[in-house]
């Protein structure tokens, strides 16, 4: 993939076979062993595509729908992946469903390079919310996690150990186009536990041995470090005994946890409370 994709810009190329190599090729990318060989990922949707491009993310291939053509908007976005040097793709539904996966694919997909920040290059300042998230599983709560971090302006995440693919379709998606606007780093265990060390700030981390009320503490004195267990088994031992403080989030029903990414949510829009704008009051 990368030896054609970094050949010069040339026209848009149309493609309606499914055997086509290139098609081929962006199709594997559903798989996690061919995006981290590539380092490239799909994101679906036209929106998608230009909260991409917009946010200055390395376009390798666009590939849009036959029904596209002549759509004004479309053809901006091809000519912008041209004179990035990457390939335009115009195919037919069938080939679209095949890459996407589904019956009813948008119109256009993009296929992008990925990008990760080194954990080494993260000096946080006063102000700053990282999220570091220890082997979170499901690619939808990750994705409405990235989304949410975006939504309160926190600085971004820090996946730590084993965790689903940022760059999957699935996760892509659940983001809403947040995936370019939020910085990602990644670390194994002691990797991270070695850079928390340099953490100027507040480390907190969610605990069912918590026995500080989330709400009492003070998060506006420097910069916070979030640290969220998996959906599993919440916080391990190592990444808890790391925090300067362990929270609850009180409960008064009868289930026994919340979702990672409502709690993940709870705690950003806290930590960001004195941050976020003031709601406008209706007009009479």
């Amino acid at each position: 993939m990368t030896e054609r994709q970094n050949r010069a810009p040339g026209r848009v190329k149309e493609v309606t076979s499914l055997s086509n190599p290139l098609v081929k090729e962006i199709k594997a990318l559903a798989l996690k062993k061919f995006r981290d060989r590539e380092h490239a990922f799909m994101a679906e949707g036209l929106k998608l595509v230009l909260d991409a491009l917009d946010a200055g993310w390395t376009i390798r291939t666009l590939v849009y729908a036959k029904a596209g053509r002549g759509n004004a908007t479309i053809e901006k976005a091809a000519a912008r992946t041209v004179a990035a040097g990457g390939l335009v793709l115009e195919v037919s539904e069938k080939v679209l469903s095949a890459i996407t996966r589904r019956d009813n694919p948008q119109m256009v997909v993009g296929v992008f390079q990925q990008r990760y920040r080194p954990l080494a290059d993260i000096r946080p300042a006063n102000g700053d919310v990282w999220v570091a998230l220890d082997r979170v599983r499901d690619p939808g709560n990750l994705g409405t996690i990235v989304r949410t971090v975006d939504a309160v302006g926190a600085a971004g995440v820090i996946l730590v150990g084993d965790c689903t693919d940022p760059f999957s379709l699935e996760t892509v998606r659940a983001t809403m186009g947040s995936l370019f606007s939020v910085p990602l780093s990644r670390a194994d265990e002691d990797a991270f536990l070695a850079w928390r060390k340099s953490f100027p700030g507040l480390a907190v981390g969610t605990h069912l041995k918590g026995s500080v009320d989330y709400r009492t503490l003070d998060y506006a004195s420097g910069p916070v470090l979030l640290l969220m267990g998996n959906e599993q088994q919440g916080l391990p031992d190592r990444l808890a005994e790391t925090c300067d403080q362990l929270v609850r989030i009180p409960q008064a029903g009868r289930a026994d946890s919340l979702n990672l990414a409502v709690a993940t949510g709870v705690m950003l829009y806290e930590i960001r409370r004195a941050a976020l704008p003031s709601t406008p009051e209706a007009a009479p």
